[in-house]
């Protein structure tokens, strides 16, 4: 299911990635006392009260910056505001009200989101009258925290979590493969849809961002089902951005989260960018089975080696993601598009491969046979057994003496193992470290 939205905004400098870092328990934001350090939107998952959303850090939104920067910075506010289920309006309780406030305030009233105010920088008791100027924003009751503190941080997620929709989730039946189709706008997305299902089902246009919600597409192919999933492209009312590739993350999200694999989509012509990683990167972070779909690839000129020196170069700039194997197609042409469902269903069986207990443990300790964990101050690593307790991704837990003295290069090692012994290709897999108790 799709996480439901958060985004906190503000005008510079009122502390909202604090917040951003004290709400997701980690410094994923760069923290510094000084306007406009935040300029792409970052996101995290979030919990609060069994809850689940994801949480969006923006920039600063300066009503009245004119430069390419500040400008960029408020679209991609405003893109945010678009997005959101709930937004947390920051505003700083030693500054008090300001006419930019009032300017964000009339922004967030044009969206007709759900608004918690946040008055930042109550840091004591005396500070707290403070914050009943700011209910003359008119969004109700503002809540004083602080973000160098930590203090009202619960009341404000008790606020937001109230705020937040019940999304329903599309049920398919267990043997349904959900395929999310990711990637920067102009891709070929829509195209590669049209091209599976042999029909135009969906809008294609020259004009990157013009899918305006994620569409699932319900097809069977030689007894198999599969699921569609078509991630929008972002979009800006009455305005289509140049720099469109920054404004894909959200809704690639919230396709991830509901697909078994993702096809991370790469414009051929245009070779591999900064925005194609983030994509890929969620899709692994995520858990999900990936494969890396090279379209447009009629229009590329080729020669004997071309394909093969394109492959080296998805390698070599996606290292974390050596397990995910590259189909070539041109949804256009339909050149070569018969080699890619094979491919999804191979990766989607590899998703949900469970290996017996007896196998796995076998094969780990011919590893350790072969190449005994390195001694850590004087201490050695000692591996009890392993066993898999998960798929979807397929997570194996690995019993030790001690977890500090799994070395990550070891235990790289051994999922290089693994990997040899079963194949998993195209999915991650998850290795959890855990100390051997008398129970176990």
């Amino acid at each position: 299911m799709a996480r439901p939205v958060v985004a906190i905004v503000g005008r510079p400098n009122v502390g909202k990635s604090t917040i951003f870092n004290r709400v997701i328990g980690d410094r994923l934001a760069i923290v510094e006392d000084k306007p406009g350090i935040t300029r792409d939107r970052l996101y995290a998952p979030g919990e609060w009260s069994g809850k689940l959303f994801s949480i969006v850090d923006t920039g600063g939104i300066e009503i009245d910056g004119e430069d390419e920067i500040m400008k960029s910075v408020r679209m991609q506010a405003e893109l945010a505001i678009e997005e959101a289920d709930v937004i947390i309006f920051m505003v700083d309780a030693m500054a008090g009200l300001t006419h930019a406030d009032d300017e964000v305030a009339h922004m967030l009233f044009r969206s007709r989101k759900p608004v918690v105010v946040a008055v930042n920088k109550v840091d004591n008791l005396r500070r707290t009258d403070e914050i009943y100027e700011f209910y003359s924003l008119g969004f109700g009751e503002p809540i004083a925290i602080s973000g160098a503190h930590g203090t009202g941080i619960g009341d404000l997620l008790d606020a937001v979590v109230r705020k937040l929709p019940e999304l329903e989730d599309i049920e398919y039946e267990d043997d349904v493969i959900r395929v999310a189709l990711i990637g920067r706008p102009n891709v070929g997305k829509s195209s590669l849809v049209n091209a599976i299902l042999g029909e135009d089902r969906v809008i294609v246009s020259h004009v990157a961002g013009t899918t305006r919600d994620a569409i699932d597409t319900p097809f069977e192919k030689d007894g198999q089902k599969y699921v569609l999933i078509d991630t929008a492209g972002m979009r800006k009312r009455g305005k289509v951005y140049e720099t469109t590739e920054k404004y894909s993350v959200m809704r690639s999200l919230k396709a991830i989260e509901r697909a078994d694999v993702a096809l991370i989509l790469i414009n051929g012509e245009e070779g591999i960018i900064e925005q194609d990683k983030h994509i890929a990167g969620y899709a692994h972070e995520a858990g999900k089975a990936s494969v890396f779909v090279v379209n447009k690839w009629d229009a590329v000129e080729k020669d004997e080696k071309t394909m093969q020196n394109f492959e080296q170069h998805i390698r070599d700039h996606f290292l974390f993601m050596s397990y995910a194997p590259v189909v070539f197609l041109s949804a256009k042409t339909k050149s070569r598009l018969h080699k890619l469902l094979p491919v999804v269903d191979h990766v989607s069986e590899q998703h949900a491969l469970r290996i017996q207990t007896h196998l796995l443990n076998d094969v780990v300790a011919d590893a350790v046979a072969i190449n005994p964990p390195p001694t850590d101050k004087g201490k050695r690593l000692r591996i009890n057994y392993v066993t898999q307790v998960a798929v979807k991704p397929p997570t194996m837990v690995i019993f030790v003496n001690d977890p500090e003295l799994m070395h990550f290069s070891y235990q790289r090692y051994l999922e290089n193992k693994i990997r040899a012994a079963f194949d998993f290709e195209g999915t991650p897999v998850r290795i959890v470290t855990r100390r051997k108790s008398e129970a176990d």
